[in-house]
């Protein structure tokens, strides 16, 4: 007899597997957002160049306003990011248990086939054993 939940089974195996999917694009979305905002930390925490000129200082501060500009959109993504990443892990985990409760139960189900079908061949095995005993019982009997 087959398992009656397999086909659920199935199912949330394949739940299980798109959660795990989705966490992973998560989990990478979330690096690459880290090391572009650690790239930019680099870039704005370099050293201070020479400035020949006010024009010079001026290009270089308006690019330093602009990376923080930058680096305060990318935080906010991170976040973003981080708050997805928490949701998809919740969601695998959810995932992963539903699936293992229904693994329980057919490794539960497997368990009692097999003890049945054992059962019966022993119940089969018993019935010739004292067919035989009793056909030989018999036979010395004619003697």
């Amino acid at each position: 007899m087959g398992f009656s939940l397999a086909g659920l089974l199935r199912l949330r195996h394949l739940e299980e597997e798109e959660a795990g999917q989705a966490l992973a694009r998560a989990n990478s979305r979330l690096e690459e957002n880290s090391a572009r905002e650690a790239q930019i930390r680099r870039k704005l925490g370099g050293g201070d160049d020479d400035v020949a000129s006010v024009e010079v200082l001026r290009a270089v501060a308006a690019a330093r306003a602009s990376s923080r500009s930058m680096l305060a959109e990318l935080e906010a993504v991170g976040r973003s990011h981080r708050q997805a990443a928490d949701e998809a892990r919740a969601a695998f985990s959810a995932a992963r248990t539903r699936s293992k409760g229904l693994e329980r139960l057919e490794e539960k189900h497997d368990l009692a086939v097999a003890v049945a079908e054992l059962r019966t061949e022993q119940n089969a095995l018993d019935e010739i054993a004292s067919g035989a005993r009793t056909r030989s019982e018999g036979a010395e009997g004619w003697r």
